[in-house]
């Protein structure tokens, strides 16, 4: 992926790493259209923000995303950059009757089945274009599971795994494919994930992501150093001291 001159969107940036990622991509020289569900967060952003654009968007509503879909590309016809940002993370108890089914649904919807349709949504344009790029953003969780995060690991995973089978499909094509995986970042994602001092500076998370974006244009995964713990657990050989460490230090990690 080229570092600028891009038109690209970024639904679920209207907070947190969606619209870090997005200042700072508008930043280095790129179009940036973000989108969300609250239109006050997006009147907020386009008043304090205005060179970037905004678009109402429910990524848990097929229906959203696809009028989101005709918006965003007749205005920005050299869109070539969608990054599926939107997500939610939320803790589940299986032990407790009646207690998860219902969240896991909801996840599922707007972390699996979001991605998948907004992909869906723009693919045949970004097939178009001279040079285009997909970006899905799964997790260090997608390697390493968090207990009180079932659906959500399981989700991310699969994010993993789409990615990595679209890659192949599109392999030798104009539309490139790039997995964002974070560690646990200070952000509202889940009540105290803020304030969670294992989890990584924010600000420190965008600056690391942009240098890698911007050394490692065809790098197929985008990982700063504190995923690796997590992304490579598996592959070093210590995978179960990767999950006890998970699961006795950072209770609320992404």
């Amino acid at each position: 992926m080229n570092i600028s001159g891009n038109t690209i969107f970024i639904p679920g940036a209207t907070s947190g790493i969606g619209l870090a990622l997005a200042l700072a991509l508008r930043d280095r020289g790129n179009t940036v259209i973000v989108g969300g569900r609250r239109t006050d967060r997006l009147e907020a952003i386009a008043a304090e923000h205005p060179d970037l654009g905004t678009v109402r968007i429910d990524t848990a509503d097929a229906g959203s995303i696809e009028d989101a879909a005709r918006t965003v590309l007749a205005e920005h016809p050299s869109l070539n950059v969608l990054v599926t940002m939107a997500g939610i993370m939320r803790t589940e108890d299986w032990r407790t009757p009646d207690g998860f089914l219902a969240t896991a649904e909801e996840i599922v919807t707007t972390n699996v089945l979001g991605p998948i349709r907004l992909i869906a949504a723009f693919v045949e344009h970004l097939r178009r274009m001279p040079d285009a790029t997909i970006m899905t953003v799964s997790s260090g969780l997608a390697f390493a599971p968090l207990r009180v995060t079932p659906t959500y690991n399981a989700s991310k995973a699969a994010i993993h795994m789409l990615s990595e089978s679209l890659r192949l499909q599109f392999e030798g094509s104009s539309v490139s494919v790039i997995e964002l995986e974070p560690p646990a970042v200070r952000t509202d994602l889940m009540p105290g994930h803020a304030e969670n001092d294992a989890a990584m500076p924010l600000d420190e998370f965008i600056a690391e992501v942009m240098t890698l974006l911007e050394t490692r244009p065809d790098a197929s995964e985008v990982q700063v150093e504190r995923v690796k713990f997590l992304r490579y657990g598996e592959a070093r050989g210590d995978y179960a001291q990767v999950v006890a460490a998970l699961n006795s230090t950072d209770p609320h990690g992404k």
